[in-house]
């Protein structure tokens, strides 16, 4: 009797085990991946002979958006959308976008990315303060809000030459995933743009 309870345990016990086996393997809910800024953009019509050049440093991110995940706020609550990333961090992404945008739109401006060695006359600093989706109840239509502290500095001495926030909000088509990360690529285009145009003006002066 005692040998057939053993048998019946270590029974119980093995598929105890393979159910734990499979529930370890089985697969996670899928995400899906996505990303912004990427639209080709159209040559300059009329770019000068011998434009500024300007260095682009690294762009700051705040700590709780700069990563894979996309941000929502609703009042004074913080959480992560489920089901979707970023196919990089958020603050390399906007940095790709950010390059695209000056080589297709500056005149009088040649941005020097972080790769060239290159070293510019100015350098231009971004402080992305807001990367957001936010809500103004739960379960809403939310907006995209992009805001960004643009510095142009001279160089060597690094005094500041311009200086000026940028505040984008850009409402979603509907409360889905597709349609925030669509608010999201034409909230950075357009941020984008209006920081070309104000750094084109600028460093011309």
């Amino acid at each position: 009797m005692r040998k057939t309870t053993l048998i019946r345990s270590a029974a119980v016990l093995a598929a105890a085990g393979l159910m734990s086996a499979c529930a370890l393997l089985s697969s996670p809910d899928p995400i899906q991946m996505y990303r912004f800024g990427v639209a080709a953009q159209a040559l300059p019509a009329d770019p000068i002979a011998s434009p500024v050049q300007v260095t682009l440093r690294r762009v700051e991110f705040p700590e709780s958006a700069r990563g894979d995940r996309l941000l929502g706020i609703t009042g004074t609550e913080a959480a992560y959308i489920g089901g979707a990333r970023w196919v990089s961090p958020a603050a390399d992404l906007y940095s790709e976008s950010l390059e695209v945008a000056f080589a297709g739109q500056a005149r009088r401006v040649r941005l020097i990315g972080p790769r060239e060695l290159t070293r510019g006359d100015s350098s231009l600093d971004i402080d992305v303060r807001t990367f957001e989706t936010r809500y103004d109840s739960p379960g809403g239509v939310p907006s995209v809000v992009i805001a960004a502290r643009t510095r142009l500095m001279a160089l060597p001495e690094r005094t500041v030459e311009a200086e000026r926030t940028f505040t984008v909000v850009q409402p979603a088509r509907a409360n889905t995933i597709s349609a925030i990360v669509e608010a999201y690529d034409l909230a950075s285009r357009d941020l984008n743009g209006q920081i070309v145009a104000w750094t084109d003006q600028a460093a011309g002066n």
